[in-house]
This record gives C-alpha cells, sequence and structure tokens, in this order.
C-alpha cells in the first residue's frame, strides 16, 4: 500500500484558470500588444446581420483574419462593401472570448487608396482654411433676380443636362452661358481654373456654376486641387459648387459663396422660379394699389377737412389781432408780478435785518477788555512757571553725578558692567573699570582687603 507523504507546509498549488478567465487575459494581452491600426486588404464571406453588425473575412495572398464592425461604426461608414473589394480598415486587434476565435474589431473602413488621397484633402483644407480662403466674411450673396447663369462643366456631362432641365422649368427667361472643361482626368483641374477665369474676366453673368455629377473620390480629385479653390475664391462673380452627390465635399464647395448637394441643386438655387417671381409680382400690385386707393381716400379726407377750417384773410388777421392782444396781457402780468412779489419780499427781509442787526462797537470794547485781561493772566502764569523750572534745575543739579565725581569720587564698574558697592563683590587679579570726573581709567586688584569699622 503506497503511503501519501506529507505535504510541505510552505508549498501552494498553482492557481487553476477557467478557460474564460484564460481567454480574457489573452484578450487584454492583444489589445495591449496591438493598438489601433491601419489594415488592408480584400472582403470576403461579407455578412450584414439583421442586428446592423457587420461580419467579414479580411484577406490577402497569404492569410486571412476573421473582422466585425459593429452598429454603431457601420451606420457611419459612407459605404457598403461587397464580396472582393479592396479596403482598408482601422481596428483593434483582439479574442472573441465566446469561441477563442482571433479576430479584429473595425472602428472605420474606407476603400483602398482613399486614405492617401483623404490625407491630401484634410492637409489642402487645413492649409487654405489658415489662408483665410474659406472664410465667411469673403463669401457673396447671390443676386436677388438673375439674368444670366453661366455654367463650368464639361458638355458630354450628364449634370449639364440635369441642370439645363431645371433651369428651363423654373426659369426659361434665363440666359445661359457654358464655359466648357473636362471634368475628370489629366490637367482637368487646371482647364476647370481657366474656364472659371475666362467667366470671371467677362462679368457676363449673373452666377456661375461649377458642376459634375457624383463619383469614386478619385473621379471628384480634380474639384480637390488648390488651383481650382483659389480660381473660385478670385471670381468676380458669385459661385454655386453643386460637385457630385449629397454626401460628397470637395475643397471647391469651401471656397465657394454657396455649396448645393446637387447640380441640379445648385441650379435650383441660382434662379427663383419664374413662377414665383409673377406670383410676387402680382402680389405687390395688388398692394400697390390698394395703398394707392387708400392714399387718395386719406387725401380727400383731409381735403374736406381743409375746406371747412378755411377762413377769410380779414377774419383770420382779426383772429390773430386777438390772441396778440391776450398774449400781450398775459406777458405784462407775468413779468409785473414776479417783480412786485420779491420787492414786498426784499423789503420784509430789509425790516427783519434791522431788527437783530447786532451792536458791534459795544462788542469790540469788550473782546478788547477781555484781549487784555487774557494777556496779564498769560503773562503771570509765564513767570510762575519760570520761577519753579529755576528752582528745580537747581535741585537737579545738586544731584547730577557728575558734581559727585568733581568732588573726588569714582565710580567702579567689574568686566560685565555691573557697578561694585562691596569688597566681597571684587576678586583678587581682576580688571574693574573706574570712572572719574574727567574719563576712565583700567585698573587691575592685587588683592582685596575690608575694612573693619
Amino acid at each position: 500500500m503506497q503511503t501519501i507523504p506529507d505535504a510541505d507546509p510552505g508549498y501552494a498549488a498553482p492557481p487553476v484558470l477557467t478557460v474564460t478567465a484564460l481567454n480574457a487575459q489573452v484578450a487584454r494581452l492583444l489589445e495591449r500588444s496591438f493598438p489601433l491600426t491601419w489594415i488592408g486588404g480584400e472582403i470576403s464571406n461579407f455578412t450584414r446581420a439583421s442586428s446592423g453588425h457587420w461580419y467579414f473575412t479580411l484577406k490577402d495572398d497569404a492569410a486571412q483574419v476573421r473582422a466585425v464592425m459593429f452598429r454603431g461604426r457601420a451606420q457611419f461608414a459612407g459605404f457598403i462593401p461587397r464580396e472582393g473589394d479592396k479596403v482598408e480598415v482601422r481596428a483593434l486587434v483582439t479574442l472573441y472570448g465566446a469561441r477563442g476565435d482571433y479576430q479584429i474589431n473595425v472602428e472605420a473602413i474606407r476603400r483602398a487608396g482613399v486614405g492617401a488621397l483623404y490625407e491630401a484633402f484634410l492637409r489642402l483644407k487645413d492649409k487654405l482654411t489658415a489662408q483665410g480662403l474659406f472664410d465667411q466674411d469673403r463669401k457673396r450673396a447671390l443676386p436677388m433676380f438673375t439674368r444670366s447663369v453661366g455654367i463650368v462643366t464639361s458638355p458630354q456631362a450628364a449634370a449639364l443636362r440635369d441642370v439645363l432641365t431645371a433651369l428651363q422649368r423654373r426659369a426659361p427667361h434665363l440666359r445661359i452661358v457654358l464655359y466648357p472643361a473636362p471634368v475628370q482626368g489629366q490637367m482637368a483641374a487646371q482647364k476647370i481654373a481657366d474656364a472659371i477665369a475666362i467667366a470671371s474676366h467677362r462679368a457676363e453673368v449673373d452666377v456661375l456654376l461649377v458642376v459634375r455629377g457624383g463619383g469614386s473620390i478619385e473621379d471628384l480629385w480634380s474639384f480637390n486641387e488648390e488651383v481650382v479653390a483659389r480660381a473660385i475664391a478670385g471670381c468676380s462673380v458669385p459661385v454655386i459648387s453643386g460637385v457630385g452627390h449629397e454626401t460628397d465635399f470637395t475643397i471647391a464647395d469651401f471656397a465657394a459663396d454657396m455649396r448645393a448637394a446637387t447640380p441640379t441643386a445648385a441650379a435650383e438655387l441660382a434662379a427663383t422660379p419664374r413662377a414665383d417671381w409673377m406670383a410676387s409680382l402680382s402680389g405687390d400690385a395688388t398692394d400697390l394699389r390698394r395703398a394707392m386707393r387708400r392714399a387718395l381716400a386719406e387725401a380727400n379726407l383731409n381735403l374736406d377737412n381743409y375746406t371747412r377750417r378755411l377762413l377769410s384773410p380779414s377774419a383770420q388777421i382779426g383772429h390773430q389781432r386777438l390772441k396778440v392782444v391776450a398774449l400781450s396781457t398775459a406777458l405784462t402780468h407775468a413779468v409785473r408780478a414776479p417783480v412786485n412779489r420779491h420787492g414786498f419780499a426784499l423789503a420784509q427781509l430789509r425790516a427783519r435785518w434791522a431788527r437783530h442787526r447786532p451792536d458791534v462797537r459795544a462788542l469790540r470794547a469788550e473782546l478788547a477788555s477781555q484781549q487784555r485781561h487774557c494777556a496779564a493772566s498769560i503773562a503771570s502764569q509765564l513767570g510762575q512757571r519760570r520761577d519753579a523750572l529755576g528752582a528745580l534745575a537747581a535741585q537737579l543739579e545738586l544731584l547730577n553725578p557728575q558734581r559727585t565725581l568733581e568732588r573726588g569720587y569714582a565710580i567702579v564698574r567689574d568686566s560685565r558692567g555691573k557697578v561694585l558697592r562691596s569688597p566681597d563683590d571684587i576678586q583678587a587679579r581682576e580688571a574693574l573699570t573706574v570712572r572719574l570726573a574727567e574719563g576712565t581709567a583700567e585698573v587691575g586688584v592685587a588683592s582685596v582687603q575690608k575694612v573693619l569699622e
């Protein structure tokens, strides 16, 4: 029979992890070791769950990894990827604990190659913003009544047909001028800028539309060039930018005086519908006729009132003469009454002053007597105080230590400055200071002897 050896009291068994705890620790280790990073690959096995979450595999020629993008992030993706799409994802490396599967949690997704273009877009946007090219202060208001519209786009573009259709429907009276320019491809940006410069130089339109249909960021890139933005900002007429779809934003949109979501929306912003103008004019005409009738009625009433109030010249002169006489009488009374009232008040004040006026001569005599009495009293007191002061000075002189020293006495102090009064306070071979009438002397003590009485 085998026996179990006695357990070592200092021995502790290693902890036992559960699978859940193990997977949690591995997930934390992965998340700490691999921060958010961009990963490029091809979409495979894409599934969009009813919850809104995206599940797919990101792969390249040699490997693959599972990926998940939760609904809160997927709703801001801007597009729904399809099988085989080349994409770049910003993801966190982690572990799905329930199955122990290694995967990535996707925070953002973009089409492959878009990242560099988007970064260039942001750099140019920040640069032009810092230079004030997008300031609202320099934006110009669109004209209230547009007579002619200029369009910068390609003659073959579908956006041109959309704009012409919208303008024909809303304002067929408008004159339209096309400034042709390619909207994508090599040197397209420079040609767009040249077309805008031509429109600015000619100044033959009231508003200029710079339009293009939707497309990828690469297709719209000509409108993200600095030369186009500066041409729009320097244009002599207001510019409306209608590039791409509603979600597309380009540098041209920020530089323009107004941005439209689509080319059709740009046409609608450029011209108020003819029917609206006709309705407004009809309403204004109705208001004007009503105002004219009201003004004529009021003028007739005023004329009737003035007719009833009209008097003959002689009657008006007599009426004015009576008013002048009344005003003269009132003025005379208004001037004399205050003078009489103030004269009476002045007489009363003079009488009261005469009754209360003091006898100044008697008071002056009494004041002089008081001054003489006061001077004599002060002189007497000063003499008494002077005599008392002399007596006190004589007594003080008798107690002056200097006089005592002059009679042959001395003050003896030890090295600490203490005045010595008894032989007991003196030590042999001690240095003493002796103060005499005309100075001090340092002396040494040979011996100390008490004098017996």
